[in-house]
Formats: structure tokens, C-alpha cells, sequence
């Protein structure tokens, strides 16, 4: 597979590169795909990418482009993509999974269909079309249930961006379409390890790509793959349940230290996801007597009677030291682009 064919496939029509990058569409979408090939076709050999900023400030890192297409060809491979097979582009250019269905759709040779990245996204603009392979963030994927005939006309979708909830889990289980959820960062150029997630029997286990070795480091999962130059130590905390398979349990730079006892947010989460209808999220406040609490902060507007049903789900699926001590309301959480949940309180 060439990193730099002469030609691609875009919503249908058959384009020369050469001939391409001195043109421009009318179409908003199609002119953010065509700067991003200016890019990829410049003289340069790596691409500058930003992080989503979901942990901390957005970040500005150079991937070089070979780096990016080893990725793009895993991807292939995995799902069995072939030429002129039909892909949706509707995740923002502007972000690493976006850069990477243009990559995949010029390697593979398959057939580019652009949308708008729109939270509110549907199937208007392809209402008669089918796609072998979808991307996108679970924002999108609730408005793809709201007409659940839409997911007959998708064959594979990889979501990505945040963790998924279990009523969303939930609502997977009940369509045809091949769900998967990624693991990666922009430093790996997405997915390193993937796992199918509406399966009635499916497991947490991510199962890594081809060419991917993974360990812990302080508990953390490390990371080493062609391309990088040393092993990558992310900040998740995870299982390793062997060399292939491996879980993720929560990011350190959450981890609350409460009387002497370590407690990882996102495992308290897990336990309480199922019973709380509103988004939410486990976080911490000073405390003279533990040194931090746990409290829970959610995403509605106060309710005393919707408080006391929390805290006696707080009672009957919680131990004695996990319970958050005070429960906090926000009308809205701030998210980054991406969707992500900024866990400040």
C-alpha cells in the first residue's frame, strides 16, 4: 500500500491528487478534507496534531506520517477493508480520528463519503446509502438510536472520544451493526487495542493490535509499537490480563486518597452507572479529618428527593468508604470538542 497514492476516492467521484490539491469545493467539509491532503502531500514528513486537552491543556506533538499510515493500515487489516469499499467521514478534522479516516480512505483505496462532524448528526445527507465502516463519538451514536433503522445501513462502527455508559451498551446489544470501541491517544494516532462492545457475552478486555506490546509501569499501562521511538507510560491505570489483553481501571491523576485508603474514580463509577440516569462523575474536596472525601458530582438541576434516591443507591452498591459524602448539582458540565466530561468541580 502506497502512503501517498496519486488518486483518491471522494463521495463517489474518482479525483488526481495533483489536480485535487489546486481546487477547491463549495462544500464547507469537503475543503477541510482537501486542506487536510494539502497537508499530507506537503513537503514535510510528519503532520502536527493537537490533543483533545480532556486531561489538561490541549497539547500541540508532531507524528510523522509514516507513523500515521502504520496505524491507518492496522485499521484495514483488522476490519477487513477493502478497495472501494464505502467509509463515512463525520468526526472533526481537527482532531487526530478525524485525520485518520482521510488516511485509511487514501492507503485502502476505499470510497470517502464527508459529513459535518454535528452532535446532531443523522443520516440525511446519505439516506440511501450503506457504509462498510463508520468512526464516531457517542454524542452522535444517541442520535443514531433515535432512528435505529439507520444502523442497518452500517455495517462496522468504532466509537471513540470517551468511555461508554451502560445504557448506551445497553441499546448496542439490540442492533445488528459490529460495535467496537477503541483504545488510543493522539500519540499513538488512535486505536492501539480494540474490543467489540455489543456482544451479550463481551468481556472489558481491550485486545491489542498487530505489532503492539504492552506492560505495566507503576501500575499504568506502557505501551511500545513501530514508529515510536521509546515506549510510550500513559497515565491509565489497567489489568493486564495477558500479553494480547489487557483492562482499564481509571487514570491515575484521578486516584482519590481518602483516610489512608486509595480509591480510583472511575471504578466507583462503574458501580453506580447502571442506577443514575444523568451523567456524572466522582471527584474530591479538602477535608480536615480524611484529607480528601469522595463526592459525586452530576449533571441536573437540585432535587432533595432526587438526592435522597442517590445516596441509598449510594447505600446498596457501595461499601462503607467508597460512599461520597456530599453530592454536588451542575445544570451543565463543561466537555471538551471531543465530548469528554472536564471533571472539575
Amino acid at each position: 500500500m502506497q502512503i501517498f497514492p496519486k488518486e483518491i476516492i471522494l463521495n463517489g467521484k474518482n479525483y488526481e491528487i495533483d489536480k485535487l490539491l489546486n481546487n477547491e469545493f463549495l462544500d464547507e467539509i469537503q475543503n477541510e478534507v482537501l486542506e487536510f491532503l494539502k497537508n499530507w502531500y506537503d513537503e514535510k514528513d510528519y503532520l502536527v496534531v493537537h490533543t483533545s486537552g480532556s486531561t489538561g491543556t490541549p497539547k500541540e506533538i508532531k507524528l510523522e506520517k509514516s507513523f500515521i499510515a502504520k496505524s491507518a493500515k492496522r485499521t484495514l487489516k483488522f476490519f477487513n477493508l477493502q478497495k472501494f469499499d464505502k467509509v463515512l467521514l463525520c468526526l472533526s478534522l481537527d482532531y487526530i480520528a478525524g485525520k485518520l479516516m482521510v488516511v485509511r480512505a487514501l492507503i485502502g483505496g476505499l470510497n470517502l463519503c464527508v459529513a459535518k462532524p454535528n452532535s446532531d448528526f443523522a443520516f440525511l445527507k446519505y439516506e440511501k446509502e450503506s457504509f462498510k465502516f463508520v468512526a464516531m463519538v457517542p454524542n452522535q451514536v444517541y442520535k443514531l438510536l433515535d432512528t435505529p433503522s439507520n444502523f442497518s445501513k452500517i455495517d462496522t462502527l468504532l466509537l471513540g472520544g470517551q468511555a461508554l455508559s451502560s445504557s448506551l451498551k445497553d441499546e448496542l446489544l439490540k442492533v445488528k451493526t459490529k460495535c467496537y470501541i477503541g483504545y488510543g491517544m493522539t500519540e499513538t494516532a488512535t486505536h492501539i487495542a480494540l474490543k467489540r462492545v455489543n456482544l451479550k457475552d463481551a468481556n472489558e478486555n481491550y485486545k491489542v493490535l498487530e505489532g503492539i506490546k504492552i506492560w505495566l509501569e507503576n501500575g499504568c499501562l506502557a505501551i511500545k509499537m513501530p514508529g515510536l521511538e521509546k515506549p510510550l507510560i500513559t497515565n491509565d491505570l489497567a489489568n493486564i490480563i495477558n500479553e494480547n489483553e489487557f483492562e482499564i481501571l481509571g487514570r491515575a491523576d484521578n486516584i482519590i486518597i481518602s483516610g489512608g485508603l486509595k480509591f480510583i474514580p472511575e471504578v466507583i463509577e462503574k458501580k453506580l452507572e447502571s442506577y443514575i440516569d444523568k451523567p456524572f462523575f466522582i471527584s474530591s474536596k479538602i477535608d480536615e479529618k480524611l484529607g480528601h472525601k469522595i463526592v459525586l458530582v452530576i449533571e441536573t438541576k437540585k432535587d432533595e428527593s432526587y438526592k435522597k434516591q442517590i445516596q441509598k443507591v449510594f447505600e446498596e452498591h457501595l461499601s462503607r468508604y467508597e460512599r461520597p459524602k456530599e453530592i454536588y448539582f451542575k445544570d451543565e458540565f463543561k466537555r471538551t470538542k471531543t465530548g469528554k466530561i472536564i471533571r472539575k468541580l
